[in-house]
C-alpha cells in the first residue's frame, strides 16, 4: 500500500515549478495591510509585502486608499492576500474584482500583535534592525505573507530573502488605466506582442527578461540612479568586446534564482543542481571578462559574481553528470569516480557476474579443484558446486573452515561460505543502496547550495542586471 499524505497546497502566488510558470515573468505573491492612521490625513495607513516564492525576492512599500490601485498595477501579482475585513470593505470592492487571484484570511492574520516575531523567526534572527526600518502595516503585510508560505508549503521553507523595504517616491506612480494606455508590457488587448517590453526586449535569459520588465512599469525617479543605469549600458556600448563575451555567456546562463528556490523547497531535480553549477562557473568567467573598472552598477555585479564559492562550483561540476536526468527517483545523476563507495556499489549491482567470477576463480585456486562453479537458483540463491568425487576434500581441514555443506545431489555436492553469503547480500541491496547512496549526495549538495542561498540570490540578480544592460 502507498502511503498518501498531503505535502502542500498548490496556489497560484505559490507555484515553483516551470511547466506552471512563465519563465519571462515574475509570479508575485502580495498581501495588502491596514492599519489605523497615527496622524491627521487619512483614517487608515496600507501597506504593501509582495513576494515572489519561485525566485526569492521579497519587498515591502507603504501605499495609500489614493495609490493602492496604481500600486497593486505596477506588480501585477498572481494573487493578493487580504483579510476579511478588507475583503467585506465595499469601498474596496472594485480593487479587489480586478485582480485575478484573491484571497479572504481571517483577520487574525492581519493583527500587529507577534508580526515582528513571525518574520524574525522565519528568518533565523533575534531582531529585524538588520533589515531596516518598517512601519506597523508593513510588518504586518510581511508576516501575512510569511505565514501564508509556511502553511501552503507545509513546513518546507523557501529561500526568501529578507524583506527589502521601497524607499517613499522611489518609483514613478502611474495610474492603472495611464499604464493601460502606454502599453508598458503589454497592449490593450492584453498581448506582449506590440507593447513597448517586446519592442525593446533583448535579453538572452528569462531572469534578464523578468528584470527588464520589472523596470519598464515602475520607472525610477532619482536621477543619480538613472544616470548609473545609463553609465552601464554607455560602458558596454563603448566595449564590443565584453559586450560580446557577455552575450555569448548569457546565452547559456541557467535561471538561478527558481533553481534555488526548488532546491530549497526539497522540489529540485539533478539538473537544477547542475544549473547552480553551471550559473556559478558562467558567473565568474563573465566577472574575469572586465579587466577595466566598469561604473558603479555593473561593478556591483561583477563584485556579486566574483565573489561566488569556487569550492561549492567545482564540487557541483565533479559530482554531476553533463546531462543528469530530469528527475532524481532512479539515480544515474552522480558522475563515475566521484564517490568511491557509490562506485563499488555500482559495480556490484552492475558487474554482478564478474565478481562472481572473480570469486569463483579464486575458490579454484584456492581448493586446486578445477571443475568447481558457483552457481544460483531461486532456491538456494548463490552456491559452491563441486562434483561427487571433490565434496568430500571441502568438509575436509582446512577447507571446511571456508566452505559449509548444503546440500547433496546424486552427482554433485554444494556448498556456501561465510563469504559468498556476504556477497549475496550485497548483490540482491546494491541497487538499493546504490540509489539510496545517489539520494544522500543530492540532499549533501543541495543543503551545500541552499547555506549559500544569499550568495546565489545576489548573483542571480547579477546575472540578470548585466542582461538587462548588454541587451540595451
Amino acid at each position: 500500500m502507498v502511503r498518501r499524505d498531503v505535502t502542500r497546497l498548490v496556489t497560484p502566488g505559490t507555484l515553483t515549478e516551470d511547466a506552471l510558470l512563465d519563465a519571462r515573468r515574475d509570479n508575485v505573491l502580495l498581501a495588502v495591510a491596514r492599519t489605523r492612521a497615527g496622524g491627521e490625513g487619512e483614517a487608515h495607513a496600507y501597506a504593501l509585502a509582495y513576494a515572489d516564492v519561485s525566485t526569492g525576492g521579497f519587498r515591502v512599500v507603504s501605499t495609500s486608499r489614493a495609490d493602492l490601485a496604481a500600486d497593486l498595477a505596477r506588480i501585477e501579482p498572481a494573487e493578493v492576500l487580504i483579510s476579511d475585513a478588507l475583503y467585506e470593505d465595499g469601498d474596496l470592492r472594485e480593487i479587489w474584482d480586478q485582480l485575478p487571484a484573491v484571497t479572504p484570511l481571517p483577520r487574525q492574520g492581519f493583527e500587529g500583535t507577534g508580526a515582528e516575531g513571525r518574520l524574525a523567526g522565519f528568518f533565523g534572527v533575534a531582531t529585524l534592525e538588520a533589515f531596516g526600518a518598517f512601519s506597523r502595516a508593513e510588518l504586518i503585510a510581511a508576516a501575512a505573507i510569511v505565514a501564508y508560505v509556511e502553511r501552503t508549503q507545509l513546513g518546507a521553507r523557501p529561500a526568501l530573502a529578507p524583506p527589502v523595504r521601497e524607499a517613499d517616491g522611489a518609483l514613478m506612480l502611474i495610474d492603472a488605466g495611464t499604464r493601460a494606455n502606454l502599453e508598458l508590457v503589454r497592449t490593450l488587448s492584453g498581448e506582449r506582442r506590440g507593447s513597448l517590453l517586446a519592442a525593446v526586449d533583448r535579453t538572452v535569459t528569462a531572469a534578464g527578461a523578468r528584470l527588464l520588465a520589472r523596470r519598464i512599469s515602475e520607472p525610477l525617479t532619482d536621477l543619480a540612479a538613472i544616470r548609473a543605469r545609463h553609465d552601464a549600458v554607455e560602458f558596454l556600448a563603448g566595449n564590443a568586446e565584453i559586450l560580446a563575451v557577455l552575450r555569448r555567456g548569457l546565452a547559456g546562463a541557467p535561471d538561478l534564482a527558481r533553481a534555488l528556490s526548488r532546491l530549497s523547497l526539497g522540489r529540485a531535480s539533478p539538473r537544477d543542481l547542475a544549473a547552480i553549477g553551471r550559473g556559478l562557473e558562467e558567473g565568474f568567467a563573465l566577472a574575469a571578462a572586465f579587466v577595466d573598472a566598469p561604473p558603479r552598477d555593473l561593478a556591483r555585479a561583477v563584485l556579486a559574481l566574483a565573489g561566488m564559492d569556487t569550492e561549492l562550483a567545482r564540487d557541483l561540476a565533479a559530482a554531476l553528470e553533463d546531462e543528469p536526468p530530469l528527475t532524481r527517483r532512479d539515480g544515474g545523476f552522480i558522475r563515475a569516480g566521484y564517490d568511491a563507495d557509490l562506485d563499488a556499489t555500482r559495480a556490484l549491482r552492475d558487474e554482478s557476474r564478474r565478481v562472481v567470477a572473480a570469486l569463483e576463480r579464486r575458490y579454484v585456486d584456492e581448493t586446486g579443484i578445477r571443475s568447481l562453479k558457483i552457481r544460483h537458483n531461486a532456491v538456494l540463491g548463490y552456491f559452491v558446486e563441486v562434483t561427487a568425487q571433490h565434496g568430500d576434500r571441502l568438509r575436509e581441514a582446512p577447507l571446511s573452515a571456508t566452505f559449509v555443506h548444503r546440500q547433496t545431489l546424486a552427482g554433485a555436492v554444494r556448498f556456501t561460505s561465510v563469504e559468498l553469503g556476504d556477497l549475496e547480500s550485497r548483490i540482491a541491496s546494491a541497487g538499493e543502496r546504490a540509489l539510496a547512496l545517489e539520494q544522500h549526495i543530492f540532499d549533501r549538495l543541495a543543503a551545500a547550495v541552499v547555506a549559500q542561498a544569499g550568495e546565489i540570490r545576489a548573483a542571480a540578480e547579477a546575472l540578470a542586471e548585466l542582461d538587462v544592460f548588454a541587451g540595451l
